[in-house]
């Protein structure tokens, strides 16, 4: 038997280890189980290439728990390690690896956005572990070593019997990490982390119901046996070719990652590159809610076929991170912080790749199956919406499939729409004027205004409608978006042949300041103007800026107008060619004047959704007594 001191610079590294990366100290089982995988396919490379006599088989690894003896054991057959490769790779290369993952970090904070540690591998065991033993057989005819170390620089080594090829890992689990000898504990981080390890992963056994045999009676109990507990799917969908799979196998794959998604995704998106990078995936578009907050289910990011992280921010784009599913790729770093990373070159190719892939398959779903692409329309436009403003290449190619859906119900692209209403709706400045709506019921009698006058009116309802109309205005030349209560509608489309007023200067001037002694205290900026005598005697409509800045502001963005904490602001256009507003004018009372104009205000308000509570409770009563 030898003994050895590991060349150490770092004092007490060990308590640093379990230190530094305590709040995360269940990756041990991660690192210890890549490693057995690791060495488990470089078995299989070595008999392929003939390099290793041996008989591949069909390995497993396997993780057992001895809570009396407070013992995790981890076996595998793979390569196994002579004596020497134990010193250079445990005692010199591995520590190395450690201590200089621990140098660069020590200081840091324990969030620093590192999001994943591998490179520091075997030692990780320490941090659940006051003494680790390793007993190993190299496919080389060597002798088995039995390793162990007590969590100091201090190792023993010595030669042991093995009969079979491979390494077992033993962890003497340590006072404060007794929780990871819970069965239900190991069986919760081994399907967090190595759900879809390329080697199978048995957990104990569990009880396999076999089929009654042949003459069997009803009464009879069917057979039963105890088989290896595999909790892991070693050949994952995103690992096979798309030809390979049908659609089903898409949704089964979906149910495997999200068992608590009781909702069916709308579809699907296989990445598979090899060149500038290696990049696997399968994204699924979920069905959203209006709510951009909320998200539960997350992309899972994976190393080959290990679980790192699903907090994907800076390797996917951010508006895609609404979407869920699965990147697999060996070549995003993942022992850095994260400023380094989204600063990385290879990292920002997977970003626009990922970006390019997901812009194609919209495209050829909208062209292939346009009617079901309408159909999808509001589940997956706040993605699309999300992607126009953040990402420029993302923009110039949703100009193929992103869609405007009318009040009606129909859908058009941006340039069907522009040759739809380009004839009616451009306005005296050669401005063309695209109307939306928000809220089909609140804007009813604005929409049914502009209507009638053979406007096409656009729903536009997701929470973030207002940038994307400020970044459509920017890059387009001559058009506006208003909403149609932002004005009367012949204000919002302006056409050189204005009505003429039926009232003069001097009676305009009389009438606006009958009205605002009424209403002075309601905050309402009143105008005039000489509309048809059809349209209604008072409208109240929201400045478009005003009401998209504070809009923009609400969902991030438009702060800087400084409109965050001012009231709504709204006007009160008066039709001074309605006979309603003449009565007013010409009324001999200032009672009658009084209550004509609080009737009229309530009906514009009750219009505009904006009559409430105990102000609604008294137009009532009011109206009721009009009535008697």
């Amino acid at each position: 038997m030898a003994t050895g001191k590991i060349n150490v610079s770092v004092e007490n590294i060990f308590p640093l280890i379990k230190k530094f990366l305590y709040s995360d100290h269940e990756i041990f089982l991660r690192e210890l189980i890549s490693n057995a995988t690791d060495a488990t396919l470089k078995l299989k490379h070595l008999t392929s290439i003939g390099e290793a006599k041996v008989e591949y088989g069909n390995p497993l690894i396997e993780v057992k728990v001895d809570k009396d003896k407070k013992k995790i054991h981890i076996i595998d057959q793979g390569i196994g390690m002579t004596e020497e490769e134990v010193k250079k790779y445990i005692n010199e290369v591995a520590f190395s690896g450690a201590e200089e993952f621990l140098d660069k970090y020590k200081d840091a904070e324990k969030d620093a956005g590192i999001i994943g540690h591998f490179g520091l591998g075997f030692y990780s065991a320490f941090m659940v572990a006051d003494k680790v033993e390793i007993i190993t057989k190299s496919f080389k005819d060597e002798p088995a070593v039995h390793w162990t170390c007590d969590g100091s620089p201090e190792f023993t080594i010595k030669e042991v019997k093995k009969k079979d090829r491979g390494t077992e890992i033993i962890l003497h689990i340590a006072e404060d990490s007794t929780e990871f000898l819970e069965d239900s504990k190991i069986r919760e981080l081994l399907k967090k982390y190595n759900k879809f390890m390329p080697i199978p992963i048995k957990f104990g056994t569990r009880t396999e119901t076999l089929p009654k045999p042949e003459g069997a009676k009803e009464e009879d109990p069917a057979p039963t046996k105890e088989v290896d507990d595999i909790i892991n799917n070693p050949n994952p969908a995103w690992t096979k070719q798309p030809t390979d799979l049908k659609e089903e196998d898409y949704t089964a794959f979906y149910r495997e990652l999200y068992p608590m998604q009781f909702e069916e995704p709308l579809f699907h998106i296989h990445l598979n590159v090899d060149y500038p990078f290696n990049l696997t995936g399968i994204l699924y578009f979920p069905k959203l809610t209006n709510d951009i907050n909320i998200q539960k289910d997350r992309i899972q990011l994976y190393q080959n076929q290990v679980f790192v992280t699903d907090n994907v921010e800076g390797i996917v784009p951010e508006f895609l991170t609404m979407l869920r599913g699965v990147i697999d790729s060996p070549d995003i770093p993942l022992n850095v912080s994260r400023s380094y990373l989204q600063a990385d070159g290879a990292v920002k190719k997977i970003s626009s790749y990922i970006t390019r892939k997901v812009a194609d398959k919209l495209s050829s779903l909208f062209k292939n199956n346009r009617e079901d692409f309408e159909a999808k329309w509001n589940d997956i436009k706040v993605v699309i919406e999300y992607g126009m403003l953040s990402e420029e290449k993302f923009f110039e190619k949703a100009e193929n499939f992103a869609l405007y859906p009318t009040v009606d119900g129909n859908f058009y692209t941006f340039e069907e729409l522009e040759a739809k209403i380009k004839d009616n709706q451009t306005d005296k400045d050669e401005k063309l004027v695209v109307l939306y709506a928000s809220d089909k019921e609140a804007q009813h009698s604005y929409i049914e205004a502009a209507k009638a006058k053979g406007y096409e009116v656009l729903l536009m309802d997701s929470p973030i409608v207002s940038h994307l109309m400020q970044k459509l205005e920017t890059s387009k030349e001559k058009l506006s978006f208003a909403r149609v209560d932002a004005d009367h509608v012949d204000n919002l489309i302006k056409k050189e042949d204005t009505a003429i007023s039926k009232l003069s200067d001097e009676e305009k001037e009389k009438l606006k300041s009958e009205i605002e002694s009424v209403v002075q205290d309601k905050g309402y900026t009143i105008q005039l103007e000489a509309m048809d005598s059809s349209a209604s005697p008072f409208i109240i409509t929201e400045p478009e800026f005003m009401r998209r800045m504070k809009e923009m502001q609400q969902t991030g963005g438009g702060g800087m107008f400084g409109v965050g904490n001012m009231p709504d602001m709204f006007n009160l256009i008066v039709n001074t060619n309605h006979e309603l507003v003449g009565e007013i004018l010409n009324t001999k009372t200032a009672k009658k004047r009084t209550r004509l104009i609080n009737q009229s205000l309530d009906l514009a308000r009750l219009s505009k959704g904006l009559l409430k509570g105990e102000e609604l409770t008294k137009f009532i009563a009011r109206s009721y007594d009009m009535i008697k």
